[in-house]
């Protein structure tokens, strides 16, 4: 049995696969995951796990260079915003955010390895993370 780090094998075994700017969307459980794009479903009631919660446990693994946000999420999200610009600095100071509309948030998870579906129920939840390199 795995002792530490995130103890869920398909998303340890999704992280285990991405290379350097290859992607994994983190998202709300009303985030559309695109045909063919895989899917790994957490969400087990309304509000768990936490959209915060798995981006938290994610970045305990993965090194991440740059983040994805809808734009529409400083407005009609502002406390989880600013919660996960948190932790995604607190995780590297150096990483770049960026925003993009909604609509196109949606059309970039196609080239994620995988979306993770949270028990989330708050608006525009989602963050597309863009994997880094460890040297």
């Amino acid at each position: 049995m795995k002792k530490t780090g995130l103890l869920n094998s398909q998303i340890s075994h999704a992280i285990s696969l991405m290379g350097h700017t290859d992607m994994l969307t983190i998202g709300d459980c009303g985030l559309p995951v695109p045909e063919g794009t895989g899917r790994i479903d957490l969400a087990l009631t309304q509000g768990v796990p936490t959209f915060l919660q798995v981006v938290d446990a994610v970045l305990s693994e993965l090194k991440v260079e740059e983040a994805i946000i809808a734009e529409e999420i400083y407005e009609k999200n502002p406390e989880v915003c600013a919660k996960l610009i948190y932790i995604l600095k607190a995780s590297n100071p150096e990483i770049i955010i960026k925003s993009v509309s909604h609509e196109e948030f949606k059309e970039v998870t196609r080239d994620s390895k995988a979306v993770v579906r949270t028990g989330e129920c708050t608006p525009y939840a989602n963050v597309i993370l863009k994997s880094g390199v460890v040297f």
